[in-house]
This record gives structure tokens, sequence and C-alpha cells, in this order.
């Protein structure tokens, strides 16, 4: 009997819990799918299905084997995958998967770092969502991802995480550019441009939480894929946006302004597997931490260092060195980057990135 088969049949049956459907996604009849699953059910000395109703349902045993068999089926694929790269003597490629909207500057710069680090390491950069990066990891066909947080990323190992405040993207026009920065409450009844569920499920819930906990429920939610594109929704007054800053100041029509309380955060971690793991997968992942932070102009030092002074600020200022055995933060952004020199009212604030490492 060929488990590894009759397990594959079982898993979309399980998924699905109709046999007719399952056999067209399987692309075969529906007797020889009933056949097999009869099959199983003998080699295993349990029934998985009930079938006493017209509803077909899962039993006790079927519900446990299910869960097994996608942890064993997925293992399987990524050691076919590891296998196969083995015998195709290509360790020197590593390949990465990037959030969609990545900027090109960004990219550019984490090429060229890898290119300084490892001349001899290609890198095939892949553009993925969290959830799709985080399947193919599991099944051996991405070695490293940058991947939004929160997300579920048992299984694997994080590298340093970036984590950066995000701001308040609105038209030119609107009453609340002038401010110095602006409350989640105050842009009640506005619509909101984000990026699709889809891109970082996690996120998206995170963010609208912090919004309703902050008093703001949009109106109506329109979705943008590109940074290009959202803020082109905002400036044609589409409805307002958060965004980290860099893509908005070069849009005239729009101004950027931090939130007060930081309520908002953009968070992503570089992870690998925790088995056969690509040895090039450590090195991206701090290479890919630090691009990102480098991104936004440092303005602090890393926590514990001494200031230029010599001497160690005090508890919770930039620069100051936390309880032992604590993570070490790095504050590596607080530009005043003015959108037009001369204007008090275009200076958008402090942008903090900070990397903390596990």
């Amino acid at each position: 009997m060929d488990l590894l088969r009759h397990l594959r049949i079982f898993a979309v049956v399980a998924e699905e819990l109709h046999f007719s459907r399952a056999a067209d996604i399987l692309g075969m009849a529906q007797p020889p799918l009933s056949q097999a699953i009869r099959r199983l059910e003998k080699e295993l000395g349990t029934e998985l299905f009930d079938r006493s109703r017209r509803q077909v349902r899962l039993t006790a045993a079927g519900t446990v084997l299910r869960e097994e068999a996608r942890e064993l089926l997925v293992r399987e694929e990524r050691l076919r995958a590891l296998v196969r790269r083995a015998g195709e003597g290509d360790p020197a490629t590593l390949r990465a998967g990037v959030p969609p909207g990545t900027p090109a500057s960004v990219l550019h710069a984490l090429l060229a770092a890898c290119a300084e680090r490892a001349p001899d390491l290609r890198v095939d950069l892949r553009e993925e969502t969290t959830d799709e990066q985080l399947r193919l990891l599991a099944s051996g066909r991405l070695d490293v991802g940058l991947v939004q947080q929160p997300a579920d990323t048992t299984g694997l190992v994080p590298g340093p995480e970036v984590s950066m405040a995000l701001g308040v993207v609105l038209p030119r026009t609107s009453p609340l550019a002038g401010a110095p920065e602006v409350a989640l409450g105050e842009l009640a009844g506005h619509d909101l441009v984000l990026f699709p569920r889809a891109t970082a499920p996690g996120r998206y819930d995170s963010t609208l939480d912090s919004c309703r906990r902050g008093g703001f429920v949009p109106a109506r939610i329109r979705h943008a894929r590109t940074p290009e594109f959202l803020i082109g929704l905002v400036a044609a007054g589409q409805g307002i946006a958060f965004d980290a800053g860099p893509v908005a100041r070069k849009e005239p029509r729009v101004v950027w302004r931090p939130l007060a309380g930081r309520p908002l955060t953009q968070r992503i971690v570089a992870v690998r597997p925790s088995r056969a793991a690509h040895p090039a997968a450590r090195t991206f992942a701090e290479l890919a931490a630090g691009v990102l932070a480098r991104d936004s102009p440092p303005a602090a030092r890393p926590a514990g260092e001494s200031g230029e002074s010599g001497e160690r600020g005090e508890p919770g200022a930039p620069g100051a060195a936390g309880p032992p055995g604590e993570t070490s933060h790095r504050d590596l952004g607080d530009p005043r980057d003015p959108q037009e020199p001369g204007n008090p009212q275009d200076r958008p604030g402090p942008r903090p990135w900070s990397v903390v490492y596990g």
C-alpha cells in the first residue's frame, strides 16, 4: 500500500468533506477515491469518516489523522525539495522571499549587501505574501523569508525583527494636514486605504484593531497592492492611509504626519527553517535587518552604547542600557525630513526604526 498516496487522497476528502468534490479536485473518479479511503481505513483499523448521515463528517480518529497527515505531507514535500536540491548541486543559490511592494531602493541595497558579504552567493528574490512565504518555507521551496508580523512562525527560526512606527498620509487639502501630529480618533469618518488582507492577514487585522481602540472606525476600506497606488488614492481624495513616510514625501499632493502615541507599527522579521536551513539564510536575515533599518536615517545609538559625550544615558532614553538579560533594541531613526524646506508644518516628525535581536 502506498501510504503517502492514500494520505494525500484522505487529506483532500477531509478538507472538502465531500467525496464528489474531492474526486474532482484530485482528477479521479469517485469510486476509486472511495476505495482508497476504505483501504486506508482497513490499514489503520478504524473508520475515518462518519457516513451515517447525509453530510460526511470526520470521526475522532479522522480528525487526529487530518492534523498528522498535513504535517507528514508537508515534511515529505520539504524532504523531496531538499534532496532534489542537493542532487542538483546548487547550494550557491539562496531563495529569499520579500513582501509585495518592497521599495526598489531596499531591494537594490539588500542585493548589494549580499554581493559584498558573499560574492559567490546567488540570491533568487521572490515577491510573495506573508502566508505564501510561510507555506513555501514549510515545503522547502524557500530558504528565508521577510514576513510581516504578527504571523504564525512556529517551527521557524527568526532573525532580527525590524519595527517602524507608521504615520498617516493625508491629502494636502485636509484640515488635519497642518497639525504637527494626528490622533487616530481625529480620523473618524474618513475612508481608509489599506493593503489587501491576503498580503499579511495578521498585520491587517491588528491594524484595524488598533484603529478601533484609538477611536477610528473607517467609513469604508479600499485596498491598494502597491505604495504608489495607495498614495495615488489618497492624493485623489479617496481616503487616508498609514505609511512609513518615504513614498508619501515624493508626492506633493499629500502630506505625512506622525500619529500621536505611535499606535501603529510595521514589523518585519526574516525567518528560516529550523532544520536543514541554507547556510546563508542567517546572514541574509541579518543583512536584511540592517538594510531595512538604514532605510530611515539614524538618530540614536543601539541600546547600551554610550552617547557622543561618552556618558551613559538615563534609563529609557536612547543610548541607555537596559537591565541585564533584556532584549537589546536599536533605535535607528528620528529624522526631521521636511517636504518643503523652511515650512515647519511639513516637518513630519520622528520616524523611528528599531531592530530587536532575539
